[in-house]
């Protein structure tokens, strides 16, 4: 009997490992194709089986799949979006091709260009930040005067915040403008900077599966004028009537950008004059996020997903009410890791999930102002969320870490300053 096999395209620092594990428990052997497999360390240390193709080549992939169907039976394709969300139309094409169930490519493309999806939205009069596009600094502080201060710049292609600044007056606009202007974000391919309004009240995201709100979390950002998350809880404290209008909300953008097929995220600001989209990501949240859905509503979304691409029905049913909450580890400086201790402890106390670190002592440590400042997180889940707050704030306050300043010539390149957060008490960091 010919094996059936789950293509990954490309993998994940966070959420690939949850990938291979749910494949191999729904009788599936995963196989990464990847532009530089050895970037991923589960594929080594899960022995997870992986080839090296250009990603952005649809012949190379047609053809690797081609090659493969002479061992394997393919019984579906996935993949991860990572700093370039064009991975995942690309899934949707080559799914196409192998008449198997997929993303609408068109469709994932209108979401990855940011300006194109606000468009899309506002043409369907969904809420979404005034919003302009600009190509250079000039057109930057223009945007921002008709827009009116603060505003938020971002590259039109990205995710994980990268690049992604707030200006709450001309002095910052200028020197951010100038950042990214020195950087790749502006670079003669890019579809340019978007300038937005700054959507002012707390932050949600929403976790849909087709046309299915399956939650609502919560987020805290440290302090700008980047946007690092420091903490993240499924589910919001949100009443019936913020609940439903985010929910609605949510379904509109689905309708807008011709999505409904397999999990999408999409984050909102909830403000005075009630939700406003920030942005539509036609994709499963990264990080601890299904993690976060799986604790506290007893939703697999990883398995469901796998289940929907290779064509078996999916089960959505939650299966109980808790909170879960993941606490982000930040550093507040460039340095060594030098050690860490208070991890196990933390580990130990009742209600903690999971103690898991991103990055290992002797580790170079560069502030960028986006996801990739974040070295660890503490998860944490109970009935109710008061709990589960307490639980987090007990384990952080356990975990010590020292970052020691670089010398010479071992600083890496030079990344923007990022201060201490301000909506959440961060853990102990000794120096």
């Amino acid at each position: 009997m010919t094996r059936r096999a789950l293509i990954l395209l490309e993998g994940h620092s966070r959420i690939g490992l949850l990938y291979l594990n749910a494949a191999r428990r729904l009788g599936l052997h995963p196989i990464t194709m990847s532009a530089d497999p050895a970037q991923y360390d589960y594929l080594a240390s899960e022995g997870g089986e992986a080839i090296r193709v250009e990603t952005d080549n649809l012949d190379a992939l047609i053809h690797e799949c081609s090659r493969l169907g002479a061992t394997y039976d393919i019984a579906g394709i996935t993949g991860f979006a990572g700093d370039d969300e064009s991975v995942y139309a690309t899934v949707g094409k080559l799914c196409q091709y192998l008449g198997l169930p997929g993303p609408n490519p068109p469709s994932i493309e209108r979401c990855c260009n940011k300006f194109t999806q606000r468009q899309v939205l506002a043409e369907a009069g969904v809420p979404i930040p005034a919003y302009r596009l600009a190509a250079n600094a000039m057109e930057i502080e223009s945007a921002a005067v008709d827009i009116g201060l603060p505003v938020v710049l971002k590259p039109a292609l990205g995710s994980g915040s990268i690049g992604v600044l707030l200006c709450r007056n001309f002095d910052e606009l200028a020197e951010h403008a100038t950042l990214l202007g020195g950087t790749h974000h502006l670079r003669r391919s890019s579809p340019g900077i978007l300038v937005e309004e700054f959507a002012q009240g707390p932050h949600y995201a929403v976790d849909l599966m087709g046309d299915e709100v399956i939650g609502i979390a919560a987020g805290k950002f440290g302090r700008p004028p980047h946007f690092v998350f420091r903490e993240y809880t499924h589910p919001a404290a949100l009443n019936e009537e913020d609940h439903k209008r985010i929910a609605d909300v949510s379904l509109s953008c689905l309708r807008a950008l011709k999505l409904g097929w397999g999990p999408s995220n999409i984050e909102f600001r909830l403000t005075k004059r009630g939700p406003v989209v920030i942005e539509v990501n036609p994709r499963l949240a990264g990080g601890p996020n299904p993690r976060l859905v799986q604790l506290a509503y007893g939703v697999d979304l990883v398995a469901q997903h796998i289940k929907l691409v290779i064509g078996e029905e999916w089960d959505l049913q939650k299966r109980h009410s808790h909170t879960a909450g993941a606490r982000f580890l930040v550093p507040d400086r460039d340095g060594t890791l030098d050690w860490i201790t208070g991890d196990r402890d933390a580990a130990a106390l009742a209600g903690v999930v999971e103690v898991e670190w991103y990055v290992r002592p002797k580790t170079p440590i560069a502030i960028k102002g986006d996801y990739r400042d974040r070295i660890g997180h503490v998860i944490a889940a109970s009935p109710r969320l008061a709990q589960t707050d307490d639980i987090l704030e007990r384990a952080a306050a356990l975990i010590n870490w020292s970052i020691a300043p670089f010398l010479g010539e071992q600083r890496p390149s030079a990344a923007p300053d990022v201060l201490a957060p301000a909506d959440v008490p961060p853990p102990k960091k000794c120096s």
